[in-house]
């Protein structure tokens, strides 16, 4: 499929273009892998196992309402037939259609609110049953994670169209924007009691692309400079500190606008999280981040944390052979220490770094899984767009 986010990409490098459609191809060869026919859903994730013999096989585990609704959001752009190899026959609209169909069961927020959110992207005819159980769920005055309202927002701008929201945008509007701390970071939480207040102060990637797309978006739909402004110096800030290869870090320093702990690295933040919220941004009329997005692609696969003594990769990040890209790089610390240890010192000693950590606990594990959402965000990153 051609979009004007691949064919921009193919004028300024072809081959981050061919790279692009490669795992996209891998998107929709992989998922139909991570579908449970019986459960009509999708596995929470596919871990890498060795058997008894030596032997290498990917494993499905649990379920995930979450990683479904994620999924429906990005198939939704391809061609319906293909759409239906994902979903057991399916088209993304009935498959948003069954999630909400169980929505009575489902007591987590930010699930309820990415199901609104495909149900209004997929134009379902259920989708104020979708917006209602999110408004249930949705306690007014009780502090969220900041994911989460972010969701809730995209949710309501892609319901603006189909009837009256407008009340409760101002009010998830309000919410998300006073979850910025004291720069133009988000904080993990939009208020207190969610987080201990040792590690109040550390916010992860996902809690800065989800509501500078959801600020983006709500511009897009109706003129809010204030919500455009929030969300291009966000994306200027993960732009600025951004890895020398392209590495989009994991945690924050959310009150001073720094690096806490880099890694684990995610592939998933590589190639969908990041150019998806950075995408947005720009189609609505916020700065284009263009060479970032491509920075942070081409990691895929230049690696350095895995370049071998002759720079090639000892491991590939991308594996066609399994349907999957792995999850991620990290440090392989016994308990997290190195996250724990900076999370904590960045609170009382934010100008300490601790570097004998980095060469104590270098990054070069492979977390050997993958999850559905990450082939769901990746569709939605390239295929999708504000002019879509």
């Amino acid at each position: 499929m051609t979009t004007a986010r691949l064919s921009a990409l193919a004028e300024a490098d072809l081959p981050l273009h061919a790279l692009a459609e490669r795992l996209l191809a891998l998107a929709e060869a992989g998922l139909p892998e991570m579908y449970l026919p019986d459960a009509e859903t999708f596995v929470f994730t596919r871990a890498g196992t060795v058997s008894p013999d030596g032997s290498r096989r990917l494993e499905q585990r649990g379920t995930s309402t979450r990683y479904a609704a994620i999924t429906a959001l990005g198939a939704r752009f391809l061609p319906e037939e293909r759409q239906r190899a994902l979903f057991g026959g399916r088209s993304a609209q009935e498959f948003a259609g069954l999630l909400v169909e169980r929505l009575a069961g489902v007591v987590n927020l930010g699930d309820a609110a990415l199901i609104a959110w495909a149900a209004a992207e997929t134009a379902h005819p259920k989708l104020s049953d979708a917006l209602d159980r999110m408004a249930a769920l949705d306690a007014p005055g009780r502090p969220r994670y900041t994911v989460e309202a972010a969701w809730v927002l995209s949710a309501l701008v892609a319901a603006r169209a189909c009837g009256d929201v407008e009340d409760r945008i101002a009010l998830a509007r309000r919410r998300l924007l006073a979850a910025r701390a004291t720069g133009p970071l988000f904080a993990h939480a939009t208020g207190p009691g969610l987080v201990p207040r040792y590690r109040d102060h550390v916010a992860c990637f996902a809690d800065q692309t989800y509501p500078l797309q959801a600020l983006a978006r709500l511009h897009a739909s109706g003129d809010d400079p204030q919500a455009l402004a929030a969300a291009d110096a966000c994306a200027a800030r993960i732009c600025a500190l951004q890895g020398d290869g392209g590495q989009w870090w994991w945690h924050y320093d959310a009150r001073r606008g720094t690096v806490v702990e880099g890694y684990p690295v995610y592939s998933v933040h590589q190639h969908a999280m990041a150019p998806t919220a950075l995408f947005d941004l720009a189609e609505a009329g916020g700065t284009d981040f263009g060479p970032a997005i491509r920075r942070g692609l081409r990691w895929m696969t230049d690696v350095p944390e895995l370049a071998g003594p002759t720079g090639a990769p000892r491991e590939p990040m991308i594996r066609e052979d399994h349907g999957v890209t792995w999850r991620k790089v990290y440090r392989g610390d016994p308990r997290k220490a190195v996250r724990a240890a900076r999370g904590l010192t960045a609170k009382v000693a934010p100008r300490a770094r601790l570097a004998p950590l980095d060469l104590l606990f270098r990054p070069g594990s492979v977390d050997r899984e993958c999850r559905p959402y990450e082939f769901g965000w990746l569709l939605f990153a390239w295929l999708g767009g504000l002019a879509r």
